[in-house]
């Protein structure tokens, strides 16, 4: 079994990781930068903690993170691109095939409604036995067990 690690991409990222030896932790992070540090900052921040999470796990087999194709803002437009950016190029780095799954995918596995509310996708990760402190955890939590429970879309 491979270690697989989803991410719900943004300044506070969700994240879950099933572990080689079928352990499944998550969390959140945040990349926000401080009032004196420029916006870069948040970006090199990710890369290193995406090397922590790597190192920490002895190896990632695949990354998943929610593919968004609207945001409310410009500026949450901008940062998500920032992130997946650097997460591929990490990812090719590192040759961790990686795949963005749909947020109407997410949500339908796991609330069966494309459409669900954050609080609806955080209380079917309740139900599956997780205690998501936010919605950005429980999104996480979400494309992981899609990614276990489809194999990835690949059947």
């Amino acid at each position: 079994m491979t270690t697989i690690l989803a991410l719900d991409l943004g300044t506070t990222a969700g994240w879950a990781m099933r572990l080689a030896d079928g352990v499944i932790v998550s969390g959140t992070m945040e990349f926000r930068p401080g009032r004196f540090e420029g916006g870069g900052i948040r970006f090199l921040r990710f890369r290193s903690w995406l090397d922590h999470l790597e190192a920490g796990a002895k190896g990632i087999g695949t990354v998943y993170f929610e593919e968004c194709r609207r945001h409310i803002g410009t500026d949450a437009a901008h940062i998500y691109g920032g992130f997946l950016a650097h997460l591929t190029a990490w990812c090719e780095l590192k040759h961790i095939p990686y795949q963005g799954v749909p947020v109407g995918t997410i949500k339908r596995h796991a609330t069966g409604k494309g459409n669900a509310s954050k609080d609806m996708v955080i209380s079917a990760m309740q139900a599956r036995g997780f205690n998501p402190e936010d919605d950005n955890e429980a999104d996480a939590l979400a494309i992981l067990s899609w990614a276990i429970d489809t194999e990835g879309g690949v059947r």
